[in-house]
């Protein structure tokens, strides 16, 4: 084991962790691998330690060799990535691992299963021919998430984070523009809630999210008797997928948005991968409308189209909620909910995955509460009873 690995020896004989994010790459294409590993060694800040070609070499690899992150293939010859993912866990205590799939039916419902087992987050991974043609985005959202996961992991471990200087991709933005760098401490002012009784629950999530998700869906009271609108960073296939999760695992209707359908209180819908959902007509009889607009904030879906409608249509009885996930997608809109007089909750650090968008709600004074996951579905049954809680 090399100081390149665990770092230098430091104060009481404690290695230093050096000043990278550590990142094992696991794929069964050479290809695949290479250019994976290009890719974040093109920024400053990360280091491809290993690559392996298979689960089996990967569990071998982190029993010799400290990593931060993990990206792991799903489908691979001897060990495939759901069975290795267990193991690595184990092997490597704090490790974050990323799941990568191509956009199947079959890898989306293998990605949110590998959530459930403890995976961090997954990435959706194009096609091998349409990875360099095609990649363009992939490759900011692998350098996004990788970063981020990368300070999570250190966090875990009380190691210090790494300095986040990176080198753009030619042509393209800095990963900096979305990642996840840990809001400014300080005091934040909290906002008022709302005096009115919610009508609405809007969500908007990202990394993190689905587990978080199937959390606080299953604490809320029942019967709920609200409409859940959910904005969850995730492309097509997946969010069909992440509907059928929720209905099984929440015992809520749940199913991909359709444009022009009414919206009726009990049920949850999602916004569909690759689209924009926002809230139409009046709060009498709201509807639901999908749009191809452009990304915003680099996604869409976002959250912000969806908060900022919402505000507009249902005013002071607008209640949004904004879960783990890095950037700050819904800052904005949770901005325009509280201008309308609605309500604000932002889950706290500890029980985020990444604290970088209800951290930005947070720092920006717009949260009402500031609560763990384990609390939010008290909170929000006691604001439905017209309390303050």
């Amino acid at each position: 084991m090399g100081v390149s690995a665990l770092g230098a020896a430091g104060e009481a004989g404690r290695p230093t962790p050096p000043n990278y994010v550590r990142v094992m790459v696991v794929d069964d294409s050479a290809m695949i691998r290479g250019i994976l590993a290009r890719w974040l060694e093109d920024d400053k800040s990360i280091r491809v330690v290993t690559t392996a070609h298979n689960g089996v070499e990967a569990v071998r690899q982190a029993q010799h060799q400290r990593y931060d992150v993990i990206v792991l293939d799903i489908e691979m010859p001897e060990m495939d990535g759901l069975t290795a993912l267990p193991l690595l866990l184990a092997a490597q205590p704090g490790v974050q691992i990323l799941m990568a799939s191509t956009l199947t039916l079959r890898n989306a419902d293998i990605s949110l299963k590998a959530l459930g087992l403890g995976a961090a987050d997954y990435i959706p991974k194009p096609q091998s021919t349409g990875i360099i043609t095609n990649g363009i985005d992939f490759r900011r959202e692998l350098l996004d998430k990788v970063r981020a996961m990368g300070q999570v992991a250190r966090r875990k471990r009380g190691e210090p984070p790494v300095d986040l200087e990176t080198r753009a991709p030619e042509g393209q933005p800095a990963p900096a523009s979305r990642a996840a760098a840990k809001p400014p401490a300080g005091k934040t002012v909290r906002a008022q809630p709302s005096k009115s009784r919610p009508s609405v629950l809007a969500i908007g999530a990202s990394t993190g999210g689905p587990q978080a998700l199937f959390g606080l869906l299953s604490s809320l009271p029942k019967p709920f008797r609200l409409p859940i609108l959910i904005t969850q960073h995730m492309p097509p296939t997946f969010t069909k997928i992440l509907a059928e999760h929720i209905q099984r695992q929440t015992g809520f209707q749940a199913a991909e948005a359709i444009d022009g359908e009414p919206i009726r209180a009990g049920r949850v819908y999602i916004a569909p991968g690759g689209l924009h959902m926002r809230v139409a007509g009046n709060a009498s009889q709201p509807v639901i409308s999908i749009d191809d607009d452009p990304p915003v904030n680099f996604c869409r879906p976002a959250v912000d189209p969806l908060f900022n409608s919402a505000a507009q249509v249902y005013s002071s009885a607008c209640l949004a909620v904004v879960l783990t996930g890095m950037g700050h997608d819904g800052r904005d809109g949770a901005a325009e909910v509280v201008a309308h007089g609605g309500t604000v909750i932002a889950q706290d650090e500890n029980s985020s995955v990444v604290w970088g968008m209800p951290g930005a709600v947070t720092q920006a004074g717009l949260a009402s509460f500031v609560l763990p996951l384990s609390k939010m579905g008290l909170t929000i049954g006691t604001l439905m009873e017209g309390r303050c809680p």
